[in-house]
């Protein structure tokens, strides 16, 4: 997508006037997560425009920052930190010398907290939670005004300096803003800006026991980074009010502005934190970097380009507009790039044996078959063939139905690269009359060459030297879920997991390489799909352990057809 193409969004659109017009001389945003739980895909939508506007602007010194918004140490963790640092680059963002924590401002807040009450505008409150909570009224009816509403500015700095010194359990007491209880927007009615935590917090450790209210520290961090334009999606819509009151109200050195944007929501995905990590605690998957999960992390272990991402999530477009995106969208993304770029390789998910019974016994020789396809930088390899081969058993039939031209009786198939063999025969297990292995004899001359006369030949098939070949897992990977939205499914999304969203394919025939790749390396497995060699448990030398990123086709559309 061109800059000329990007800019007609309306967000773009309001920072090409703000620039033109000499609001600002430059643009300033920012990508401030929770470190509370891993990235996913709806996440990638905010990295991307966040950082793209700074690129696109990066003419006038334009920037993004990269700030961690931890002021809750019951959930957040470092973990969570370092893989989201991992996410971003992978995807390709770099944020330079701006990365920032909110906990790193935490003197900062405590001072503008201390203004508003010395001001008369924050007080605190000792009410219950639950007395808070029915105070506030609800969309028909007002809130009513707290008993300790009217306390004094003086009495107010004694109790929060109590609170901060760590002499109050943790919700006896909060501090309020004191706005308006009568407000036809609930995040006015006096919002709790501070509450009292007894937990150690992974950056500043157990220097503070009371902790800013998320409503209160955003405006306040991108006030203090000068942010200039303040990306979000539409769920804080009704919190911009707040936002403004917490800037014209606290000492800041600037006034950045609110944007909000509709979210990424993706079909067949959930993107809540609290239910992937349910998802992860109560075993339903690995890890959150399992394969099947939406997030950064588990789509880089399946293989996903992160160029695939950027480009679905540049395609899917800026708007306010809620909907459903499509996740044969991003599939369709992932599969022209790896078209492009995987090299191929070849591979036997369901191996039967094949003897090519005019072949010398013990003998064998090199083919040379192509890497990639179309791209003659990509080069070729050679491969041994001999007299047993392994091929795919769905690529023999001995009862075939109509146009089935692969290998059947009193027919003739060609091997990616080889001979074309002909059928001769076949063996089967008497019991289950299971067919064990086929007889076929190669045709002289035909490497590279057209089928003799009177042969006919119409398909070629993948295959594996018997004598080579590299014993190999597989764990062929499909949607996590069975419903586009799954909150939706019956029992919820926990009602609609997909039940074969996960195969495990042992005894997997490679050709001979494929041991001893890197972990995340990329191929296509001919005519079968694209492959990685897993990040976790593939390791050099040993038994290979490749993911299946995606098919060459989309399976779903055939099974809503």
């Amino acid at each position: 997508m061109s800059k000329e193409q990007q800019k007609r969004d309306f967000i773009r659109e309001i920072i090409a006037e703000d620039l033109g017009s000499g609001k600002h001389e430059t643009t300033v945003t920012r990508f401030p997560p929770e470190p509370n739980g891993y990235l996913h895909i709806g996440h990638a939508k905010a990295i991307y425009l966040s950082f793209s506007i700074a690129l696109e602007n990066a003419g006038t010194g334009a920037r993004c920052h990269l700030r961690f918004d931890d002021t809750n140490p019951a959930k957040e963790d470092q973990e969570y930190v370092d893989s989201i640092i991992e996410d971003i680059r992978w995807l390709g963002f770099d944020w330079g010398e701006n990365l920032f924590f909110a906990s790193n401002y935490f003197d900062y807040f405590y001072d503008c907290a201390v203004k508003l009450i010395e001001d008369g505008k924050a007080y605190v409150d000792e009410q219950t939670p639950e007395e808070i909570k029915k105070g506030r009224g609800n969309l028909t009816e007002p809130g009513t005004d707290s008993p300790y509403r009217d306390r004094a500015p003086a009495e107010n700095l004694e109790l929060f300096s109590k609170m901060k010194a760590g002499g109050a359990a943790g919700g006896s007491a909060v501090l309020r803003a004191k706005i308006d209880m009568a407000s036809a927007n609930l995040n006015m009615r006096d919002p709790v800006i501070y509450r009292i935590v007894h937990e150690s917090h992974h950056n500043t450790g157990d220097a503070w026991c009371i902790y800013p209210m998320y409503d209160f520290a955003h405006p306040l961090e991108d006030a203090k980074e000068c942010i200039t334009h303040s990306l979000c999606t539409l769920e804080f819509e009704d919190h911009r009010p707040l936002y403004d009151w917490v800037v014209e109200n606290c000492p800041v050195p600037a006034a950045p502005r609110q944007i909000e944007f509709s979210r990424l929501t993706v079909g067949y995905t959930i993107t809540s934190k609290r239910k992937l990590l349910q998802l992860v605690e109560d075993k339903h998957v690995s890890s959150w970097d399992d394969p099947r999960m939406p997030t950064l992390s588990g789509m880089r272990r399946r293989g996903f380009p992160p160029v695939a991402i950027r480009s679905f999530v540049s395609k899917v477009g800026i708007t306010k507009f809620k909907g459903i995106t499509d996740v044969a969208n991003l599939e369709f993304e992932v599969r022209d790039v790896l078209n492009k770029t995987a090299q191929r390789r070849m591979a036997v998910l369901d191996p039967l044996k094949v003897i090519l019974t005019n072949y010398p016994a013990g003998e064998s020789e090199e083919v040379e078959v192509q890497n990639h396809p179309g791209d003659e930088a990509a080069g070729t390899r050679k491969l041994s063939l001999g007299r047993e081969l392994w091929i795919e058993r769905g690529d023999f039939e001995l009862d075939p139905p109509k146009k089935y031209f692969r290998l059947k009786p009193d027919g003739a198939v060609r091997l990616k690269g080889g001979y074309i063999i002909r059928y001769v025969g076949h063996e089967v297990e008497p019991q289950s009359g299971e067919v064990t292995e086929v007889h076929c004899e190669f045709l002289p001359g035909t490497i590279g060459q057209s089928a003799p006369e009177g042969v006919i030949c119409k398909a070629a098939i993948h295959w594996v030297n018997a004598d080579s070949a590299q014993d190999a897992e597989v764990r062929v990977y499909d949607r996590l879920f069975t419903e586009e939205i799954p909150e939706n499914a019956e029992g919820g999304f926990l009602g609609c997991l997909n039940s074969e969203s996960l195969e495990l394919i042992q005894g997997v025939k490679l050709e001979p390489g494929l041991e001893m790749v890197e972990p995340g390396f990329v191929c296509q497995f001919e005519r079968i799909g694209y492959f990685c060699a897993d990040s976790g448990d593939h390791h050099p030398g040993e038994t290979p352990v490749f993911n299946r990123i995606i098919g060459l086709r989309d399976s779903w559309a055939k099974k809503k057809g």
